[in-house]
Parts: C-alpha cells; structure tokens; sequence
C-alpha cells in the first residue's frame, strides 16, 4: 500500500508521516531529503545556482541525481531511518540549513533531477509498505496510491513551527526576526513551487485535504490512520 503525503514546506508533512509510517509498520520516505541532498551536493561542488540555471549547472545537477547514491539509514533503536547520505556521507544536519532551504526550490524545479528522483522513489515505494511525502507524490510518483493526503496549515504557523524546530535543532530559542525571514521565505516558496512549470505544487484531485492550522500532532495522525483503516476495511496495527 502507498500512502502520499503531499504539502507545502513547514505543514508537518514528515512528522505525520514518520509517525504514521510508524504506526502502521510501513517504509517511511521523505523525498524531500533527497532533493535537499542534491541541492547540498550542488553547493558544495560549487554549482551556479543563479536562475536561469545555465546548461552546464544543469548537467551537473543531473549528473549528481542519477549518478551520486542517495541513502536513508537508521540509526540503532530507531524503528525509521533517520540519516541521509550521499556518496556514503551523513549530510542530515547540512541539508535542513537555511543555504539548502534556498537552494532546494530551484534544484527541485529541474526535469533532469526530478526524472532521476522520482524513479529511485518509484523503486522504493513498489518494494514494500510505503508513507512517501514531498510535493507531488499523489500527482506525479503515485498516482495510483490508495490514499493521498494533502497537509496544509496557514502561512503563519508553518513559519512558527520551521522556527522552532530550527532553533530546537541548534539549541537556541524562539528568535521574531528569524520567524518574520522564514515567514516570507515560505510566502516565497510557495508560489514558486505552486507555479513552477515541472510538477508544481498542488492537490490531486483524488486526494484529501487536511488544515492542521491549530491541530494537535495526535489529532492528524489518528484521522490519517483512521482514513486507512476505512480503506483497509480492518483497524491498523497499533
């Protein structure tokens, strides 16, 4: 079974994923790590990111989604992996920095990587159970999923939640003028993801839209499994 979780950045896509996949027993995958570590690895062979991207960033783009191995790894006592590696290197804190944050839309927007992207999320999500979020799983990877789910929150929470999750990650606290930059860096994100020409951002039209403006984490999680339990037609492992 494939369950895509679709949504723009900060709507708690891969904590309900996680926590779903958990749940169920089921492969948890965040395609977006994947894209973050293209656009790091861009970074730091010193790719020309300036829009429009010139034909020789975009070969070497692609060159490092079909050709670098992107891996998920779990850590001990984990019951999802949690590690991302490229080239058999840890970059799971190097990808969630405010450098890859920009860098990731652009990257993501390109045929080449998506192309490449998509068929390793293909692979994966065929081998077994699979929680799969990003952006266009139930309209471009999965169309087929039993379930697709598209999370949302309104703009403003969002840049609450990517604030505090940031600066728990740096052992910092809750800054106002960090949370006003990430404000419009989401403002920003979303129109370029909802408008970009190569699998933009949207709902399919199949799937189910949950707000979790103002929602506990417990309350979207027990709707999502309740929502494979009616599919199931059986209540899920717990």
């Amino acid at each position: 079974m494939i369950i895509a979780i679709d949504g723009p950045a900060g709507s708690g896509k891969s904590t309900i994923a996680k926590l779903v996949a958990a749940r169920l027993g089921f492969t948890y995958l965040d395609t977006g790590a994947m894209y973050r570590a293209v656009a790091w690895r861009a970074l730091e062979n010193d790719v020309d990111m300036t829009e429009p991207l010139s034909e020789a960033s975009l070969k070497a783009l692609g060159v490092i989604a079909s050709e670098e191995e992107i891996r998920f790894v779990r850590r001990p006592g984990e019951t999802q992996a949690s590690q991302v590696f490229i080239n058999d290197r840890d970059v799971s804190a190097e990808i969630r920095t405010p450098t890859v944050d920009k860098a990731v839309s652009p990257v993501s927007a390109q045929e080449v990587v998506r192309a490449a992207l998509v068929k390793q999320q293909r692979k994966i999500g065929l081998a077994c159970d699979t929680v799969m979020e990003g952006r266009d799983i139930g309209t471009v990877v999965f169309p087929e999923a039993e379930l697709k789910v598209f999370l949302t929150a309104c703009p403003e929470e969002r840049a609450q939640r990517r604030t505090i999750q940031n600066a728990s990650r740096q052992g910092l606290f809750f800054d106002e003028d960090v949370y006003e930059q990430t404000l419009a860096s989401i403002i920003s994100r979303d129109a370029y993801d909802s408008t970009r020409p190569t699998s933009p951002l949207k709902a399919a039209a199949d799937s189910i839209e949950i707000d979790s403006t103002g929602m506990a984490i417990e309350t979207v999680v027990k709707y999502v499994i309740d929502l494979v339990e009616d599919i199931r037609g059986m209540p899920a492992e717990q």
